[in-house]
């Protein structure tokens, strides 16, 4: 099959970037350099903004409350001090005084990085780390967005949702999650190329840098399931415990308690900033980090569920990006803390969702109110008297709550409007038909291409995605249907 032609740009929301097309050229001849290089063009001013933002702390310095009434706090320089990243890779790796409580891939990289810092008084350190991850950002998030593009070719524009995203603006130079966002990029274009390897490989590599992409490989496992082909899933679900196993070695010799850290501080924790079940706290009744613990737990598994439900019981198969957009979100809905820089997370997801920018907007702006209230809110901690009170914050944190939610509602609403396929096989071809309950289950096979927005790949605007992130999943026929009764 031959590869499709780049959707244009010059037309759509990069044209300033872009420029227009001469009038000798044609859209065919469009070449994806061309197509691609406005959206990086796009990440990198992006990313130059959220330096800018946090250029305040960058004059004066990350400490007090100051770097919270400014808004310019950045987990990246606290933990270069505290974790004593300075000493570099060879002493996180081999327990010699360097430590995170990030995952160990993040926790080694940010050692890496502390190792390049020159010598010299500490606020010239921290600017030294905070402009090397400046510039590994950049590279992480263009590479992000042409990941996106190159995902579904045919809908590039839709990638200028990660570019220009708000969202990114905000929280790309918060903390270190955006190495973790990059390899499931990686990893979902990988699996869109039909290399189900390699997309094992960049999404073991990103559980070991952050921990929600298990349940970006569970989407998979999911929607194999629904197609039947296992097989396929399970060559990337081996490959990615291969790169998991890769990674952890060295740390199993040198520095085991750095592999459950991370899990040991989450376990032990109270809620936290976010988090739905702080909101007892705000009104000054706290939950016990026992109670919260099971609480985010129930969440986990009522996510799982529904991500269940909402890959098999759908007329029309939904895609990856939407079945782990849905995974995911709940997770973070339900879960312990939901800090500012985790709905980094969602960003590429609600681009190769398809989502339209309105609703884009919509969540962000529901972020952004919940980025400016939480440091209010954390400075006012240590002067009551200049800080936003605890109820205000709890409006800001329900709204944003309510945003993710709202993402959630839609993708599923677009994924559950699509027309059922029509032409089924029989009986005899792909089995019985079972019932459990108020479940009916139905084992189908749709003579369809397996492409759920096929009628839409011509149409940029359309509601209906073109599933170009089936990859190995593409012609298959459902196997796996469960219809509510």
């Amino acid at each position: 099959m031959s590869r499709p032609a780049p959707q244009e740009l010059s037309g759509g929301p990069l044209a300033a970037v872009g420029g227009p097309l001469g009038r000798h050229a044609s859209a065919r001849a469009l070449s994806w350099a061309a197509t691609v290089v406005p959206l990086l063009v796009a990440t990198s001013a992006t990313m130059a903004l959220s330096v800018a933002e946090r250029t305040h702390c960058v004059a004066k310095g990350w400490v007090g409350s100051d770097q919270f009434w400014h808004a310019c706090f950045s987990d990246l320089p606290a933990l270069y001090q505290l974790g004593n990243l300075h000493a570099g890779l060879a002493a996180y790796v081999g327990g010699g005084g360097a430590r995170s409580d990030h995952p160990v891939l993040t926790g080694a990289v940010m050692a890496l990085v502390g190792g390049l810092v020159p010598d010299g008084a500490f606020l010239d350190q921290t600017r030294w780390y905070f402009a090397l991850w400046a510039l590994l950002g950049t590279a992480l998030a263009g590479f992000t967005a042409y990941a996106t593009a190159a995902s579904r070719p045919r809908h590039v524009v839709d990638a200028a949702q990660v570019a220009l995203s708000p969202v990114l603006l905000m929280t790309a130079m918060l903390s270190s999650d955006l190495f973790g966002v990059a390899l499931v990029s990686g990893g979902v274009w990988a699996w869109s190329r039909r290399r189900p390897v390699l997309a094992g490989a960049l999404l073991g590599l990103a559980v070991t840098a952050r921990t929600y992409p298990v349940l970006v490989l569970l989407a998979l496992v999911l929607l194999g399931l629904r197609t039947g082909r296992l097989a396929s899933v399970g060559r990337t679900v081996g490959a990615a415990a291969v790169a998991v196993a890769v990674v952890l070695v060295p740390f199993l010799v040198g520095n085991p308690g750095a592999i459950l850290r991370t899990y040991h501080v989450w376990w032990d924790s109270p809620a936290n900033l976010g988090s739905p079940w702080m909101l007892p706290a705000l009104l000054g009744h706290p939950l016990p980090p026992g109670a919260t613990t099971l609480l985010a737990t129930a969440g986990l598994v009522a996510a799982v569920g529904l991500g269940a439900l909402f890959t098999l019981g759908t007329p029309r198969r939904p895609t990856v990006a939407e079945v782990a957009l849905v995974v995911v979100a709940v997770a973070l809905l339900t879960g312990k803390a939901f800090p500012v820089q985790s709905s980094l997370w969602l960003v590429p997801l609600v681009a190769l969702a398809g989502t339209r920018w309105r609703d884009h907007l919509v969540w962000a702006g529901a972020e952004a109110l919940h980025f400016v209230c939480v440091w209010l809110y954390v400075a006012g901690l240590s002067k009551p008297d200049r800080g936003l009170p605890a109820g205000w914050y709890a409006v800001a944190l329900m709204l944003r709550l309510v945003a993710v939610g709202y993402l959630v509602w839609r993708v599923w609403q677009t994924a559950s409007a699509r027309e059922e396929a029509r032409g089924r096989l029989s009986e005899d071809e792909v089995g019985p038909q079972w019932e459990t309950g108020q479940v009916t289950g139905q084992v189908t096979g749709q003579a369809t291409d397996g492409d759920t927005g096929s009628e839409a790949d011509g149409d940029p605007d359309s509601d209906v995605v073109g599933d170009e992130l089936a990859g190995d999943f593409s012609d298959a026929p459902d196997r796996l249907l469960v219809r509510l009764a």
